[in-house]
């Protein structure tokens, strides 16, 4: 009798347990969090990440420094301070963590000692530092930061009368690059390299001159050199996309250039064994999308060779191994961000792949790694039903162990949609293309479901098969939805991802429609049901689909280009475009950039569009959105612009605006149902 209580109440506690689960909500989005950088201890005992997640009343991320053993007994927050942390490094010897905090106005370098737990700030500086690193003692930490200068003045105002409330001075500036978005106006100045005693004192500028120097450093062995990645051309400022590898003396200041090809040469890191120098670059051919190769140099800049000639994939971290005989590498693969080991030879061993997990908006790839001097490997771990988490395997990629579990106090409790992969070929070229669908959590194989097809941004960037708010909100919602990766997409080689040039948008719009159609083929989807969606080249492309077919009951352009005539001439990166993505300028190419503009196509529209588009968005401003939407207002069309005041180009930074995309896209689609 005691024995059927025991299992009837197992069975309650289970059904208890099932009737629980609710669907994913928009205010879980709050509840989100997720782990990032994850630094691995010289001795691979401890793992320091950043974890992240978000605050409801200042609508806004927020991190902290985490530490976490590798045998999954401790974890802990590093210190007791309740602000903003991260990009933590290990010293050499494994007995302090150096990391940036800001408490409020402005970031300081703080180190934090191992033993006591004690935490001391070494800094103020007159703007954040960036690239924080060891020396090989230990006794000082390199970093970057940008040095402010003065704007340009061209006339001398008169002095006001006193207690006058004149107008603000003009703003006034005589540079290429001047703003970006999600930043905004960039005051004058240039990155340069600091030297800081580890134990506190005055930092010492290392570089000079009117040049950024950025990215990585990387210290020689005997400490008498950094290595770092720069564009000291004297037409650097139009050169932009070349940049090569310099070592400065740190007594003499002197430079030495190592690099002198055309394009960009980044990254330096020196070899345990101090012999050689890996970097990542490419000869810049002026295309739309070229794979970044990891090569390697002698410590004067000779030998150069590219040992990853024979992987066609864009390389986009490599550490070295302990033994200077191999690199650890991270590179995207047919939608999967993957970890990898390869010799000098440029053999490849695959270790892991499934990396990201640290873009909850939609499912890019993402993600990062670090390496023991034992070979233990700490990354951000990804699933398709829940963010980062901190992982650790080995060279040998045996099962990796998951050391955190952020969000099983939520996601726990949550039905989430399933993510299948789906292949099929190109009508065009036979081309072999992926895509994912989810589904809706309370999926029924009996029902057809309406389709919302998604299209990912920038062009040339890549979705796989990872965590996404808005993917499981629109599932939640009882839509199924597709999310391809056409032709440009990144992932598939250079060749893939270059069939854009001159080609924008081309045969990437038949790439998704013949996913529609294989996603059609499963029968679970209701045709006369489909609705399609997409923010920035995801945008571009929804914008030429309903230019190009009439098959979707309502569309959603999110911060399109809708006119790459005036796009390319305002926006924050307007540089950029000209020869890389269509030939000339746009003066120069009228015709051209005129005939891949979504707006020559503005006729033919009839779907009922839902123009939207963050308000201080830089890189596709909101001059191009109204484009679309007074013209279909001219039309007498069915649509609606939606601004959202205070977001970028990245609507989805702060997790109410994120709510606002999904709640008034889905708001859309019903009102078509």
């Amino acid at each position: 009798m005691k024995q059927l209580f025991f299992t009837l109440l197992i069975l309650f506690s289970f059904q208890l347990t099932a009737q629980v689960q609710t669907n994913f909500e928009y205010l879980d989005v709050f509840g989100l969090e997720y782990a990032g950088d994850p630094q691995i201890s010289p001795d691979g005992k401890h793992v320091v990440y950043r974890r992240t997640g978000f605050d409801i009343m200042k609508d806004r991320s927020k991190g902290n420094l985490w530490l976490v053993s590798t045998d999954g007994e401790k974890h802990q927050k590093l210190t007791s301070r309740e602000v903003s942390e991260g990009r933590a490094r290990w010293s050499p010897s494994g007995d302090r963590i150096v990391f940036v905090s800001s408490e409020g106005e402005g970031s300081e370098i703080y180190v934090y000692w191992v033993e006591s737990g004690r935490v001391a700030k070494l800094t103020q500086l007159e703007n954040g530092p960036s690239n924080l690193t060891w020396s090989p003692d230990g006794k000082q930490i390199a970093f970057t930061m940008k040095v402010n200068e003065k704007p340009p003045v061209l006339a001398k105002m008169p002095a006001k009368p006193k207690g006058a409330k004149w107008a603000k001075s003009p703003r006034i500036t005589d540079r290429l690059k001047h703003e970006a978005d999600g930043v905004g106006y960039l005051k004058p100045g240039f990155n340069h390299i600091f030297v800081l005693p580890s134990d506190g004192g005055s930092p010492r500028q290392i570089t000079s001159g009117s040049y950024n120097h950025g990215g990585n450093l990387s210290w020689a062995k005997d400490g008498q050199k950094i290595y770092f990645s720069a564009n000291r051309n004297p037409d650097w400022e139009y050169d932009f996309r070349n940049s090569e590898v310099y070592s400065i003396n740190l007594s003499t200041k002197l430079y030495e250039t190592l690099t002198s090809r055309s394009g960009p040469d980044s990254n330096p890191k020196v070899s345990p064994d101090g012999k050689h120098i890996a970097f990542i670059g490419y000869e810049d051919k002026v295309q739309a999308y070229q794979t970044r190769k990891l090569q390697i140099m002698d410590l004067k800049g000779g030998n150069q060779q590219v040992i990853s000639s024979k992987l066609d994939r864009s390389i986009s971290n490599a550490e070295w191994s302990a033994d200077s005989k191999g690199l650890y590498i991270q590179y995207n693969d047919i939608g999967l961000t993957k970890i990898a080991y390869m010799d000098l030879k440029g053999k490849v061993t695959s270790i892991v792949e499934n990396v990201g997990g640290t873009t909850l908006g939609r499912p890019y790839a993402s993600g990062s790694f670090s390496v023991s001097n034992d070979g233990k490997i700490a990354y951000t771990i990804s699933y398709t039903n829940r963010p980062a988490d901190v992982a650790i395997t080995n060279k040998s990629g045996t099962k990796p162990k998951v050391l955190t579990e952020l969000n099983e106090d939520l996601l726990a409790y949550k039905r989430l949609g399933a993510v299948d992969e789906i292949r099929y070929k190109s009508s065009v070229d036979g081309l072999d293309l992926q895509g994912w669908i989810v589904y809706p959590p309370d999926f029924d194989k009996r029902k057809d479901y309406p389709l919302i097809v998604e299209n990912h941004g920038g062009p040339i960037l890549n979705y796989g098969p990872f965590f996404s708010a808005e993917m499981q909100l629109y599932a939640a919602a009882g839509y199924i939805v597709f999310y391809p990766n056409p032709r440009g997409s990144t992932s598939y080689g250079e060749e893939f991802g270059n069939k854009l040039y001159n080609n924008y948008p081309g045969e990437d719009y038949n790439d998704v429609m013949d996913g529609v159609e294989a996603v059609l083929k499963r029968k679970k989807v209701d045709p006369n049901r489909m609705y399609v969606t997409g923010g920035s080249a995801g945008g571009i492309m929804t914008a030429w689909i309903i230019g190009k077919n009439n098959r979707f009951k309502a569309a959603v352009v999110a911060k399109p280009v809708m006119n790459w005539i005036s796009k390319t001439l305002v926006a924050d990166n307007y540089y950029g475009y000209a020869n890389s993505r269509y030939p000339g300028q746009p003066w120069e190419n009228f015709e051209n950039y005129w005939k891949f503009s979504p707006i020559s196509l503005v006729g033919n529209i009839e779907t009922p569009t839902m123009v939207m588009v963050g308000m201080d968005d830089l890189r596709t401003p909101p001059s191009e959105a109204k484009q679309l939407y007074h013209a279909l207002k001219l039309r007498k069309k069915e649509t609606v612009l939606v601004e959202i005041p205070e977001a970028s180009h990245g609507i989805a930074s702060r997790p109410s605006n994120l709510i606002t995309k999904i709640a008034h896209t889905i708001a859309w689609f019903e009102k078509f149902k």
